[in-house]
């Protein structure tokens, strides 16, 4: 059956996407199902049954996570074949679309085989009539090879003529791509039985090269993972338009977390991405998936909801279910705005609900406040690595928090991407501030004491710092001057003790409570114990250190230091670190708000300032 321009204009790509959304769902139920087999039904059988019995179940157990895995494969492939499928054909419908609109505005009349009537134009240039219509058909010049040189041709004969030809292209290019993709699914079909063997596999490895084949998958190895930021916005630069949208379709997991990419480029992947995910984490039911599927849902209402009172649109830049989960959200376009900042979550952050409401609002709240006083200016949170988490499982990763380890693996990610921004932003001089709260302040420390500091920061600010690790804020490498803290005089995390007061603190406790026989009584000789240890340790160490450096509020640090409010005393007025919480909520710290918004939109010549400690 030929298909016409009528049938490509109304088809339902939606369908196909659903279509492609159930063969997800089973496919990601397969891998639980096989990851359940692994990991809990035979260890399990392993570890307690022994016998013949034992060792046939184990190997029905295995045939059957065998059986999932190949369901896993080949349930995956026809998702995106599918998902690539109704990309590339909502292209040339989109390309379609566009050429009926332009016929329709000129009043030309588009016909079932795609020829293309035109009215009566122009004037002849003898007698001054209008010349006469007619009808543009592909691969026909109808009137642009006049019969002698007194006729000028109707100017409607090279309009219609273009839209005949966008038509038949567009219906060309779809029924092409609707036979690749026939080709490809009929392929994709298992052998009849309950057992998958080796020759099924090699099948499978041969479907996934049709699918690769048939959605381009052979660019995967040409993209530039290993590049500079800037030779990948060169590399993207470089390719068509064919090829742009071929890596959209089949690979936005890949663009849409590669810095140096535009940012509206990365939304566009990100948001495809995000269904896909959102997709692949609905078929699981461990605590990390569903915990990860909550914040990807809240993420995702966001994105389609209308933007709050005063707030810029929202870009999602990165997206990502590696670790504890990656988030990148942008209020206004980092791109076209004169001024951005991103801003690094800290301690127990993670991809989760609370992540999605509370860590994104600030970052928005950040963008209304600078907007207020430049408008060209966009505020970015930027969830990029794996913050330490506090309780863990156990102590190791408990003692994580304690150390700089993670600031230290997050601190490069976190310049790459800085550099991406200052890559892909058109202004020729624009501004740029880092931020950091909690542990993300010591990573924005950590990073901006690697070589040549921040790529293209010009400001840093650090709120509710337990320390960057520096012990001096010329060692940020962007002059003292741009370095600005907030630090609220009720925030417990900006007044840990340091190294030596925490270690002898520990041991003192560990004394005290060792002396006594019974636990009460431990405990009580163990908190007097630790209180005479810091004291001890107090008296030998600076009164400017703090757990990760110099306190960036003390004189000694030398950073501009400005007017927060004191916060919610802890235990007295509410939680124990509610003062914390609030340097970006301007209806609970209004001070700390109005002077992050200074400096982030260039302004950080007018901040309030406040005495060092």
């Amino acid at each position: 059956m030929t298909l016409t321009w009528a049938q490509l204009r109304d088809l339902k790509c939606g369908e196909l996407e659903g279509a492609a959304d159930g063969w997800g769902k089973a496919s990601n139920r397969a891998d639980a199902g096989r990851d359940r087999i692994e990991t809990q039904l035979l260890n399990g059988l392993r570890g307690t049954q022994r016998g013949a019995a034992a060792s046939a179940a184990v190997r029905r157990l295995q045939q059957m996570s065998r059986n999932l895995q190949y369901l896993y494969t080949e349930c995956g492939l026809l998702r995106t074949t599918l998902n690539s499928l109704a990309h590339e054909l909502r292209v040339q419908q989109r390309a379609l679309r566009e050429a009926l609109e332009d016929a329709e505005s000129l009043r030309f009349t588009v016909h079932g085989d795609g020829s293309v009537t035109y009215p009566a134009a122009g004037e002849g240039l003898i007698d001054g009539k209008p010349l006469p219509g007619g009808t543009a058909s592909v691969g026909a010049m109808p009137g642009l090879l006049p019969p002698s040189g007194l006729v000028a041709p109707n100017p409607n004969v090279a309009k219609a003529q273009d839209i005949a030809d966008r038509v038949a292209k567009a219906v060309r290019t779809a029924a092409e791509i609707d036979w690749r993709y026939a080709r490809t699914l009929r392929k994709l079909k298992a052998e009849e039985g309950l057992k998958v063997p080796d020759a099924t596999w090699a099948d499978a490895a041969g479907d996934a090269a049709a699918v690769r084949e048939a959605a381009r998958g052979y660019l995967k190895d040409d993209i530039p993972r290993d590049a500079s930021p800037a030779e990948r916005k060169a590399w993207w630069a470089g390719l068509t338009d064919e090829q742009r949208e071929e890596y959209l379709a089949v690979y936005p997991d890949q663009i849409g977390n590669l810095d140096g990419i535009p940012a509206l480029v990365r939304d566009a992947a990100n948001r495809d991405n995000l269904q896909l995910l959102m997709g692949k984490l609905e078929g699981r039911d461990d605590a990390k998936s569903e915990t990860q599927l909550a914040g990807l849902r809240e993420i995702d209402r966001q994105l389609r909801g209308a933007p709050e009172p005063g707030a810029p649109p929202m870009y999602l830049l990165g997206i990502s279910d590696e670790g504890l989960g990656r988030a990148i959200v942008s209020f206004g376009d980092p791109d076209s705005s004169r001024n951005v900042s991103a801003y690094v979550p800290g301690l127990g952050t993670s991809l989760d609900e609370s992540f999605a409401r509370n860590d994104i609002e600030r970052a928005r709240s950040t963008a209304i406040g600078a907007r207020g006083m430049d408008p060209s200016s966009a505020s970015i949170v930027w969830l990029g690595y794996d913050p330490p988490q506090l309780p863990a499982e156990n102590i190791q990763e408990n003692l994580a928090v304690m150390s700089d380890r993670d600031a230290r693996i997050g601190a490069p990610a976190y310049n790459q991407f800085m550099d991406g921004l200052s890559v892909t932003n058109g202004n020729s001089d624009p501004h740029m501030t880092a931020i950091g709260h909690s542990y993300g302040s010591l990573t924005v420390g950590v990073a901006a004491q690697s070589a040549g500091g921040i790529p293209g920061v010009d400001d840093i600010v650090l709120l509710g710092s337990p320390g960057t690790g520096a012990e001096t804020a010329e060692d940020l490498n962007v002059g003292k001057g741009h370095v600005y803290v907030g630090a609220a005089e009720n925030d417990p995390v900006t007044k840990l003790p340091n190294h030596i007061e925490a270690l002898v603190a520990v041991e003192g406790f560990k004394t005290g409570f060792s002396g006594q026989s019974r636990p009460e009584t431990g405990v009580a000789a163990g908190v007097v114990g630790a209180g005479m240890g810091y004291l001890l340790g107090d008296a030998g160490t600076r009164e400017s250190q703090i757990y990760y450096g110099t306190d960036p509020a003390h004189a000694e640090f030398g950073a501009q230091r400005f007017r927060v409010d004191d916060g919610p005393r802890p235990l007295i007025d509410g939680g124990p670190v509610d003062a914390h919480s609030n340097y970006f909520n301007p209806e609970k710290d209004e001070k700390s708000a109005r002077n992050v918004a200074k400096v982030v939109s260039g302004h950080g010549g007018r901040i309030s300032t406040q005495e060092y400690r």
